[in-house]
């Protein structure tokens, strides 16, 4: 017999996250086996992690780098995906516009990294 694999819910704080997702133009939340995640066309702009309270975000090396020193409490590196590095946001302890304006910046980067292969494909 199969055993049925429930999504994991998202603790209370997840509605920060989803209020932050809401103001940004082409984001669609989604429902996977493994919880909720943001997503701008079919690339991932952000997920909730394993632990259920925080939010896995892309971000440059640098400015992961700057937020963990600055705030550890809130932050933390969360290895790569895709070369990309990524960020844990502990979503109890994030500020609402620091949150938005993180999403803001992935939702820039996956659309320039999307001109640039399309740029890349065209010349070819």
């Amino acid at each position: 017999m199969r055993k049925e694999i429930r999504p994991r819910k998202p603790s209370i704080w997840f509605e920060v996250a989803r209020r932050a997702a809401r103001g940004l133009p082409g984001v669609a939340e989604q429902e996977t086996a493994d919880g909720p995640v943001f997503r701008v066309g079919r690339r991932r702009l952000a997920w909730l992690a394993a632990d259920g309270v925080s939010l896995v975000v892309p971000i440059g090396e640098d400015e992961r780098e700057m937020l963990v020193a600055a705030e550890p409490r809130t932050f933390a590196a969360a290895g790569h995906a895709n070369g990309r590095p990524l960020m844990r946001v502990h979503l109890a302890y994030v500020d609402a516009g620091s949150l938005a304006r993180l999403l803001a910046q992935a939702c820039r980067d996956l659309a320039l990294r999307r001109v640039k292969r399309s740029r890349a494909s065209t010349a070819s």
